[in-house]
C-alpha cells in the first residue's frame, strides 16, 4: 500500500529498516520495540482529538480512548509505584519543561546537571529554554573520579536555595542516588525532580534505584531502557498531581497522541512481565562486559566503567576525536554518538568522547561473549580509521554478528 501511494517514502524506509537489521545499534537512547507496539502506534488511534483527560474531554466519542489512557496510567503506576500519572507529555524535553511551568515563574532558580558533564539540554542549558526561562544552578561531577559529589550538591543547594533539584542524566554511567537529592532538596524546603529517562527500563527490571517513594516528582521518557514509542510521562505525588495536569493540557499542550498512548500502555504491559526483569539485568551485563572488552583494548572510560546500561569512551589519548570516530564506525555499521567528556577542551561538534550503551542489541539477544568482540571491534577501528582495507573487514564482521540475531524478520511495507 505505501509503495503504491508515496514510493519515496517507502524506499526511504525500507532502507532505514535494512540499516537497523545489518548494523550494531550502541546509541544507548535508542532501542527496538515490539512488534505489538508498533501496530498500536500505526493504527487509526491517530484518527481522534482527545483534548482533556479521560472522563472530562472537549470532544466527544471518547469512551475508547479514555479506556486506552487509563489503562497506560493504571500500569504506570503499578510498575513505578507512583501515586499519580499523566501520559500524554510527547516527549521527554516538553515534559520537563511542563514540571517547571506548573511550579514555577520565570527567573526562579532551579538546580540541574551540566550538559557537559552528563545532564539533558532541559537541566538548564543555555542554548536551551530552560536555561533561558529559568535561572539555573548547575552541578557536575569530581574531576578526578568523574563522580556527581553529593556533598558539593548540597553546598550549592545551601548556597543558592532553588526551588527544585533535578536528578537525572544522559551521559553518567554510574548509579544514581535519588534518595540522596531528595534528603538534599528537603533540608532546603526545595521539590525534588527525577529524570529517569534513561534509566526507566533498568528500575523496572530492579537493576537501579528508584526514584520512588522519595523524589517528589519523576519524569521520563517512553522509548529508551523501557522499549516503547517515543513519548513520555510525568509522574508524582498527589500533591502535585493536579497541577501537573494542568500545566501539560491546556497549559503546554493540545490534544494527546493516541496512538502513542496506545503504544505506552503495550510497552508498560510488557515490561510487567517476568521476562523484562531478565531483560533488564542482560542489559547491564553487556554493558559491564563491553565497557572491560575497550578498556582490554586500550580506550579510557570516563569513570571507569559503568553501573547501567551506558559507556561514556575517552578518546583523548588516542588522537582521535569523537566525530572521527562515530564517523568512522558508522562505516562499518556501528551505530554510537560522539559526546563530551567532563572538562573537554574540545566542542560539543567535535568533541572528545563517544557514548554507547547495550539497550538495542540486548534487545535483539546479543549476550555477554558477542560484546567482548565487539568492543575489541570498536577499538581497531579506532585506531585503524584511516586503513580502508581493516574497516573493509570489519563491515564483514558487523553484518555477520547482526545477521546471527534477526531484526523484525517478518516485517514488510
Amino acid at each position: 500500500m505505501l509503495k503504491k501511494t508515496d514510493s519515496q517514502i517507502a524506499k526511504a524506509l525500507i532502507n532505514e529498516i535494512g540499516r537497523q537489521r545489518q548494523g550494531l545499534e550502541l546509541i544507548p537512547s535508542e532501542n527496538f520495540v515490539s512488534e505489538a507496539v508498533l501496530k498500536a502506534l500505526g493504527s487509526p488511534l491517530t484518527n481522534k482529538y482527545s483534548e482533556g483527560y479521560a472522563g472530562k474531554r472537549y470532544y466527544g466519542g471518547n469512551q475508547f480512548i479514555d479506556e486506552i489512557e487509563t489503562l497506560a496510567i493504571e500500569r504506570a503506576k503499578k510498575l513505578f509505584h507512583a501515586q499519580h500519572v499523566n501520559v500524554q507529555p510527547y516527549s521527554g524535553s516538553p515534559a520537563n519543561l511542563e514540571v517547571y511551568f506548573s511550579l514555577l515563574q520565570p527567573g526562579d532558580t532551579i538546580m540541574g546537571m551540566n550538559l557537559a558533564h552528563g545532564g539533558h539540554l532541559t537541566h538548564g542549558h543555555k542554548v536551551n529554554l530552560s536555561g533561558r526561562i529559568f535561572n539555573f544552578v548547575q552541578y557536575g561531577v569530581d574531576p578526578k573520579n568523574h563522580l556527581i559529589d553529593y556533598d558539593e550538591v548540597e553546598k550549592l543547594a545551601k548556597k543558592y536555595k532553588p526551588r527544585i533539584i533535578v536528578s537525572g542524566a544522559t551521559a553518567y554511567p554510574r548509579i544514581i542516588k535519588f534518595k540522596k537529592f531528595a534528603e538534599i532538596a528537603k533540608k532546603i524546603n526545595a521539590v525534588s525532580m527525577a529524570d529517569i529517562a534513561h534509566v526507566a527500563g533498568l528500575i523496572i527490571g530492579g537493576v537501579h534505584p528508584s526514584p520512588f517513594p522519595y523524589i517528589d516528582i519523576v519524569t521520563t521518557t517512553t522509548h529508551k531502557t523501557l522499549r516503547g514509542p517515543r513519548g513520555a510521562m510525568i509522574m508524582c505525588k498527589k500533591e502535585y498531581a493536579e497541577m501537573i495536569d494542568k500545566s501539560v493540557f491546556p497549559g503546554m499542550q493540545g490534544g494527546p497522541h493516541n496512538h502513542t498512548t496506545a503504544a505506552i500502555a503495550v510497552a508498560l504491559k510488557e515490561a510487567s512481565l517476568p521476562s523484562f526483569k531478565k531483560y533488564a539485568r542482560q542489559i547491564v551485563q553487556n554493558a559491564k562486559s563491553l565497557a572491560q572488552s575497550l578498556k582490554d583494548n586500550g580506550l579510557e572510560l570516563i569513570s571507569g566503567g559503568t553501573d547501567n546500561h551506558l559507556i561514556l569512551v575517552d578518546l583523548t589519548k588516542t588522537g582521535v576525536t569523537g566525530k572521527q570516530a562515530e564517523k568512522a564506525l558508522e562505516q562499518t555499521g556501528i551505530y554510537v554518538n560522539k559526546n563530551m567528556i567532563p572538562y573537554d577542551s574540545r566542542t560539543p561538534f567535535n568533541p572528545s568522547g563517544i557514548r554507547l550503551g547495550t539497550p538495542a542489541l540486548t534487545t535483539r539477544g546479543f549476550k555477554e561473549k558477542e560484546m567482548k568482540v565487539i568492543g575489541q571491534l570498536i577499538s581497531q577501528v579506532i585506531y585503524n580509521f584511516e586503513n580502508p582495507a581493516f574497516i573493509k573487514k570489519t563491515i564483514q564482521k558487523v553484518k555477520e554478528l547482526a545477521q546471527a540475531h534477526p531484526l523484525y524478520p517478518g516485517f514488510k511495507i
